[in-house]
């Protein structure tokens, strides 16, 4: 039974925690200048592991009547009878519980801000019903803890938090865009909404674009924040990872979208060990 749970929570799949992982560590080494307090780290952290699997588990509740039909996801706990719907929005409710009892430790301004997360959250898997840009609105979800991050760290939010906050936002888009990509197929028979689908012929393309500008969007708080050479540097790494992602969907193959997906773990990655070693060079 505990690994039914284990996998409804996606902790077997722990690429897609990092991914939403390293926008709070960005957030979190900007807001203290390479310094973050440990019990903000900790509590941020904490909460983004949390609340990824309270994602994916109400993600999975929402999807019940769909994922069966879905080759990728019929294996799925709920879909493949394993974890009853009532179990799941159980275990739903008590993850979300777990990681309101970590906010409380920090102060009554990134308390706030966590309702609104725990909304996000929440209503997201409901989106691709309504429409094509669920994947924004996952960028939007979960790139919620960069301000939290801010708030907590500062209890303020500035001006480079909403820039990287963008960013955040756009890059979700990106490598969730390259995810429905594997799905398309069997969205469009069941109709499920998704970028991949609204995009058509330009999906490619418009990719590119928006990998264009997160790059600019990253610069700028680069320059906003007066960061260093070592900073730039993982964005020419991230750059290259962006154009290689772009070589992996080229031809729209599903295994190769996946990889695509994936890859975005370096992506985030590159990004963090150049404002760490920024930082940790500066002071």
């Amino acid at each position: 039974m505990f690994k039914h749970y284990w996998l409804l929570a996606r902790f077997d799949k722990p690429i897609g925690t990092l991914i939403l992982l390293y926008p709070a560590l960005w957030a979190l080494w900007i807001a203290s200048n390479g310094k973050p307090n440990l019990l903000v780290l900790t509590v941020i952290s904490l909460g983004v592991i949390i609340m990824r699997a309270a994602g994916c588990v109400i993600n999975d509740y929402a999807d019940r009547n769909f994922d069966p039909h879905v080759e990728r996801t019929k294996k799925r706990p709920i879909a493949a009878g394993n974890v009853t719907p009532k179990a799941a929005l159980i275990f739903f409710t008590a993850l979300c519980l777990l990681a309101f009892g970590l906010v409380l430790l920090l102060n009554t301004f990134t308390i706030l801000l966590s309702f609104v997360g725990a909304f996000l959250a929440a209503s997201y898997p409901f989106m691709k019903r309504y429409t094509h840009l669920p994947q924004a609105y996952l960028g939007v979800a979960f790139g919620w803890a960069v301000p939290m991050a801010f708030a907590a760290q500062l209890n303020e939010i500035p001006a480079v938090a909403w820039v990287l906050y963008l960013a955040v936002i756009l890059w979700a888009l990106v490598y969730d865009t390259m995810y429905a990509m594997v799905d398309k197929d069997d969205d469009l028979k069941i109709g499920v909404k998704s970028t991949a689908i609204l995009f058509g012929d330009y999906d490619r393309h418009i990719m590119g674009g928006l990998q264009i500008v997160i790059l600019a969007l990253l610069i700028l708080v680069g320059q906003m924040k007066a960061l260093g050479e070592i900073y730039y540097l993982g964005l020419t790494f991230a750059a290259l990872f962006s154009i290689y992602q772009q070589k992996l969907i080229f031809h729209r193959e599903k295994s190769a979208c996946f990889r695509a997906f994936l890859n975005n773990n370096w992506f985030g990655l590159v990004v963090f060990i150049g404002l760490f070693f920024n930082y940790a060079i500066i002071f």
